[in-house]
């Protein structure tokens, strides 16, 4: 492959240093976690969302999505189609909630509505999850890296790292979402300059590729054969195998845990300066994303065009197994692309993956010390302190993201946009089910809630162990012919809301003040702010 040359490499740096730049200045605005979490919840509709955006096309979509398309097919792209419908129940019915509770970490409602120990329990699982996303993130950053320039995989996990981890932990949220919004047309600009490329080298352009990739059945929402070709995968609900709508189902489900259970939505919700800005900003980020997925999906399938009429042993292990299929989009860059361009992509790719980093570190920073440091180790003490305290976590998460991301240097998968999809189903812990009693009931309280979460952890840790093949080869093998691990998300939601429900049915319904905590005692409009109750005044029911 082409090594970078020093325009391209001048181009980073530029890049780099503006980053580094707009971390300095915010920094000087930073007084109170109020400041470093949600920017005094100031901002317009189009830079919440805009920001958003950004955070939501990492790197897995940059590398991964095409990496996907390329060998397999647009199978995946079934679960973006859902985002829509997701968006619309939590905007329109969920997601007010929070901003009534004028929260900085939205599992302060889980406390609200349950208790400390489900609000301790939420905020454990998104770290967790977090943390292995982070990891991910970083590993693909890794790859483009290591492959445009050469150097060693140690110096590219801690290029982008270093630099993330400084602007993220000096300036916060506002230096993140700022950022965010540079960074967005960054990346868009960057992929539509490696389509164009591909259209416009190919003999045949867009029709060429439409051509090569239907015969090969590259354009199906299908699955692989045991002879290596592709067939669309049935219609049906059935939870052995990969049908469309159970697909679709997991979308719906994916996207919902996503814009309900995650911080870094429910953040950006609560930064805006008005419920409309709000509602606004999920809907600019929906329809920005979707396009952007497609187009990316369809990078994928004219690289595999490409490399048919313009033949790269490369290119033909990837498509073999014997390379990673997430190095294509680095081999195009570096080969195919002049210089200057190619240090743009670059800088495009890295602004995919650090925007997403930035704002995944800064959400735990937020989750880690409002939910659990604050509440319950370090309580009342001031706001410079805290602040000290959120930036160390920051930091911390950086490291943890360099040692997760060199692990998966070392992990085996098909493509790695099917491991991130299994880690979500794996990962999810209930949790959307659990937001989802608290605002559709009325009969559950704290304790029928453990139940429902335990239920969902003992559901979590044999799916893991099935997974990961840690039981006996004639358990897991009976276990894969009977249950997708795509559908675990499902279940394990549908096991922590049934349990739950049941139990408090059984026990009977435990009278309690649920003023504007469910959809069904909301007596406050959703552009009125109250706080919640005091959490050191709450009490386990």
């Amino acid at each position: 492959m082409t090594p970078l040359r020093y325009i391209d490499l001048l181009v980073i740096g530029i890049y780099f240093a503006s980053l580094v730049a707009v971390g300095w200045l915010f920094s000087r605005r930073v007084q109170s976690t109020e400041d470093y979490f949600v920017g005094n919840r100031s901002y317009p509709g189009w830079v919440a969302g805009i920001s958003l955006f950004g955070a939501q096309i990492s790197s897995i979509t940059f590398v991964a999505y095409p990496a996907d398309a390329f060998k397999t097919t647009w199978l995946r792209f079934l679960i973006c189609l859902t985002l829509p419908v997701s968006v619309f129940i939590a905007a329109r019915y969920l997601l007010p909630f929070f901003r009534r509770g004028n929260v900085t970490s939205l599992f302060e409602y889980l406390e609200s509505r349950f208790g400390p120990k489900t609000r301790v329990y939420g905020a454990l699982v998104f770290l967790i999850a977090q943390c292995i996303r982070l990891s991910v993130i970083q590993y693909l950053v890794a790859i483009l890296m290591h492959t445009l320039t050469g150097w060693s995989v140690p110096v590219c996990l801690l290029l982008g790292a270093v630099v993330t981890a400084y602007y993220t932990v000096a300036g916060g949220l506002e230096a993140v979402i700022w950022t965010d919004v540079i960074q967005a047309f960054i990346l868009t600009g960057g992929g539509l300059l490696i389509l164009g490329t591909i259209l416009w080298k190919l003999p045949g352009g867009v029709g060429q590729v439409i051509e090569i990739a239907t015969n090969d059945g590259k354009l199906l929402f299908g699955e692989s054969t045991p002879h290596g070709a592709f067939r669309t995968i049935p219609w049906g609900i059935s939870l052995t195998r990969k049908t469309i709508p159970m697909i679709l189902i997991v979308g719906v489900i994916q996207w919902l845990n996503d814009y309900v259970t995650n911080q870094e939505v429910v953040q950006r919700y609560c930064a805006a300066k008005s419920p409309q800005d709000a509602t606004r900003a999920m809907w600019i980020c929906c329809w920005c994303c979707l396009p952007t997925w497609g187009y990316f999906m369809f990078i994928g399938t004219a690289l595999y065009a490409f490399y048919q009429v313009f033949p790269d042993p490369y290119a033909a292990e990837m498509l073999s197994g014997a390379r990673q299929a997430e190095g294509i989009v680095p081999l195009f860059v570096t080969s195919q692309l002049g210089p200057g361009f190619t240090g743009l992509v670059v800088a495009a790719v890295l602004a995919a993956a650090m925007s997403s980093m930035s704002s995944a570190m800064n959400s735990i920073s937020a989750v880690a010390i409002t939910d659990i440091y604050k509440r319950h180790l370090a309580p009342n003490r001031g706001q410079a302190h805290y602040v000290r305290a959120a930036k160390l976590v920051t930091l911390g998460s950086a490291i943890v993201m360099v040692g997760g991301a060199w692990w998966l240097l070392h992990a085996e998968t098909t493509t790695l946009q099917d491991l991130w999809t299994e880690f979500q189903s794996i990962l999810a812990g209930g949790l959307l089910g659990i937001f989802l009693l608290g605002f559709l009931t009325t009969r559950v309280d704290g304790r029928a809630i453990g139940v429902g979460i335990a239920c969902a952890v003992a559901f979590s840790v044999l799916i893991s162990l099935v997974s990961l093949g840690y039981l006996p080869s004639d358990w897991t093998e009976a276990a894969n012919s009977r249950f997708d691990i795509y559908y675990a998300s499902i279940v394990g939601n549908l096991i922590a809301f049934v349990a739950g429900y049941l139990v408090a049915w059984l026990s009977g319904r435990q009278p309690r003040e649920l003023r504007d905590l469910t959809l069904w005692t909301t007596t406050a409009p959703v552009n009125q702010s109250k706080d919640y109750p005091n959490p050191t005044e709450h009490r386990e029911a």
